[in-house]
């Protein structure tokens, strides 16, 4: 049963008449009658007595009304839905972001995308960067946002990936106290440091990037290991040991001066922000935030 059917079955109900009913329904009269002879064979009886003036509902139709109605409007409700469940899958997008940006740089993005279109959806997956590719490749998210060094090769390649680089950041030594003194009299004999797995992406760059500049200089030794640069972060706030981590991350601490920043005492390291996704057709909101990053540019991260 269609929609218009019902919905002519009760115009013709309220108005009392064929003609009255053709009119609200915006019909010729005999396009109307035929669309109502229609109804009724379709369903196999009569529905309206026609002997009387104006036409009545027959009682087994009368009887009916009220589910008639019920019927209509909540097919008029399961379209609204319907096509409001279509532009809500048009305005989803998953994104995979590396867990150092997820707190940092990728909010500001999903911020900024939200004042555009208000009615975006947006899921976040944090992960290590190879867990975000995999997401991509999966297809379980459709952009990843990830660091990478400046002299790195790309992690994905092929016609099918898309890549923007829209933004820079540092990994920079962070510490609970200033050092400049200490370092001015004689760079220590041991440095404590946080350091990060060695099959992580930071815990890479640290092995390429940090540690060899560190050794003709002092003994790095690591009081701690995590994979998360948050909770590196925090043990460099207490005073664990000393901890590289994205400056982005921990700009907030730098002015308040809960931590301080140690790139003129020790190694630091360029970083890259970019953006991949597999090519292929796009659903709104991925189409309108690809456009938002390539529109970065080479923006750099405070």
């Amino acid at each position: 049963m269609r929609l218009e059917w019902l919905e002519d079955i009760l115009a013709i109900a309220e108005t009392g008449s064929f003609s009255g009913a053709a009119e609200r329904r915006r019909l010729t009269q005999s396009a109307f009658s035929r669309r109502v002879h229609h109804i009724e064979e379709f369903i196999g009886v009569e529905l309206f007595d026609r002997s009387h003036k104006p036409v009545q509902l027959r009682p087994t139709t009368l009887a009916q009304s009220g589910q008639i109605e019920h019927i209509a409007a909540a097919l008029r409700q399961l379209i609204v839905d319907l096509r409001r469940g279509d532009r809500i899958a048009s305005n989803r997008i998953v994104i995979a972001s590396q867990h150092s940006l997820t707190t940092s740089l990728t909010p500001q993005i999903i911020q900024n995308m939200s004042k555009q279109d208000g009615d975006v959806h947006v899921r976040l997956r944090s992960a290590n960067r190879d867990e975000c590719l995999t997401l991509l490749l999966s297809r379980q998210a459709d952009i990843a946002i990830l660091y990478r060094l400046l002299d790195e090769a790309n992690e994905l390649s092929g016609d099918f990936i898309e890549t923007i680089e829209f933004g820079s950041d540092q990994l920079i030594p962070v510490f609970a106290e200033d050092l400049t003194q200490r370092f001015a009299l004689a760079p220590p004999s041991e440095l404590l440091y946080i350091a990060y797995p060695a099959d992580v992406f930071l815990g890479e760059v640290m092995a390429r990037k940090i540690l060899p500049l560190l050794e003709p200089v002092t003994l790095a030794s690591a009081k701690a290991e995590t994979a998360l640069t948050l909770a590196a972060l925090e043990m460099a706030a207490v005073g664990v040991g000393v901890a590289w981590v994205p400056k982005s991350l921990a700009q907030d601490r730098l002015q308040t001066g809960r931590l301080f920043d140690l790139s003129k005492l020790l190694p630091s390291c360029e970083l890259q922000v970019r953006a991949v996704r597999i090519q292929g057709k796009a659903s709104t909101a991925e189409a309108a935030l690809w456009a938002q990053l390539l529109a970065l540019g080479s923006t750099r991260l405070p």
